[in-house]
């Protein structure tokens, strides 16, 4: 009977032994379902308000929420990083002092002028027309081309469709535009365009707009609701005309190098996130837009939604633009983003 008791005290102490081991070793074992612990840094030349920096911020709390805090996104917006200098950030971004970054794709054209394509005018009809392509074939030329210049290409947002306002006349036909005293951004595409339809594009900063227009010295602009309403336009211009001939957007980007280094789940989780972020936004800012024009048809601007035929008018008069940029930009990219090409 001793021995027999000595026998299961024996097999007791040894199972007890063997169970604390195999959970020492498991406790000890790393999770396979954790992310690894990295801190990325992103950059971007928006204001806080700015649709960029939105989406930049709701894309690093997708990415915390999913890693249990494990990938960690540093934000930055305002060009924080290089005080304000716009190139300066672009390049740190492609020699990989920044790992994450959001520029306009005509920023991001100082890499490589063909980034710039979708600035072709009326190269989408609408937003749906340019999230389908951009999201097939337009979205793999942007990774072709960003690739030779160090950079990932992870996902595209919204920037606008731009609208023509004034506050000397409606505009429905050419002959409207004529003479109109127009604010431009600095780039070729922009005055050029608005000089084939005899207007008088002038250069002028966003900062200085409002009170030049105040002043009398600019009697129209083009922009995006959302940024028309954040620079208070509606108070200062009686007209629009709804045409859709610019679209521009953000492109969202990684440091190659950078985004090598990353675990495999890590670059998964990177893209899977910035794609629900792009959407998020892309349907932010529409809806958003159409509560903005709402908003200044009850306070009294006038807007015109052009039909078809007035808006061949205008197409006719830029189609020399139109191939002199198709030129430029090559027949390769402009197949890629469908331009003159059937979209049906």
């Amino acid at each position: 009977m001793r021995r027999c008791f000595e026998s299961i005290i024996f097999l007791l102490t040894t199972l007890m032994l063997f169970v604390g081991c195999n959970k020492k070793v498991e406790e000890t074992q790393p999770k396979t379902d954790e992310y690894q612990k990295v801190r990325l840094v992103m950059t971007a030349n928006g204001t806080d308000a700015g649709i960029e920096t939105l989406t930049a911020r709701y894309f690093a709390k997708l990415v915390s929420d999913a890693s249990d805090g494990n990938v960690h996104i540093e934000f930055y917006p305002n060009d924080e990083l290089t005080g304000g200098n716009t190139n300066e950030a672009v390049r740190s971004l492609s020699e990989g002092a920044v790992d994450l970054g959001a520029y306009v794709s005509g920023t991001m054209s100082m890499l490589d002028p063909r980034l710039e394509v979708a600035t072709i005018p009326w190269s989408f009809a609408d937003y749906k027309e340019a999230r389908q392509i951009i999201d097939t074939t337009g979205g793999k030329y942007y990774e072709k081309i960003l690739v030779q210049y160090g950079l990932i290409y992870l996902g595209s947002t919204h920037n606008a469709m731009r609208q023509l306002t004034n506050n000397r006349n409606p505009i429905r036909t050419p002959d409207d535009i004529q003479g109109l005293r127009i604010r431009v951004l600095g780039g070729e595409v922009y005055r050029k365009f608005f000089s084939e339809l005899d207007a008088d594009p002038i250069p002028l900063g966003w900062s200085e707009l409002n009170i030049a227009i105040r002043q009398g010295v600019i009697e129209g602009q083009d922009n995006g609701f959302f940024l028309m309403r954040s620079g208070k336009l509606n108070e200062v211009q009686k007209y629009m005309t709804v045409w859709n001939y610019l679209y521009e957007n953000y492109l969202f980007v990684a440091n190659r190098k950078a985004f090598e280094q990353l675990e495999p789940k890590t670059q998964q989780l990177l893209r899977e996130k910035m794609r629900e972020a792009c959407d998020w936004s892309r349907n932010y800012l529409e809806l958003e837009e159409m509560k903005i024009r709402r908003q200044f048809e009850e306070e009294g601007m006038e807007i015109i939604d052009l039909k078809r035929s007035e808006l061949d008018a205008f197409k006719e008069l830029v189609r020399p633009l139109r191939e002199q940029l198709k030129h430029k930009y090559g027949e390769e990219v402009c197949n890629a983003f469908r331009i003159d090409v059937d979209k049906n």
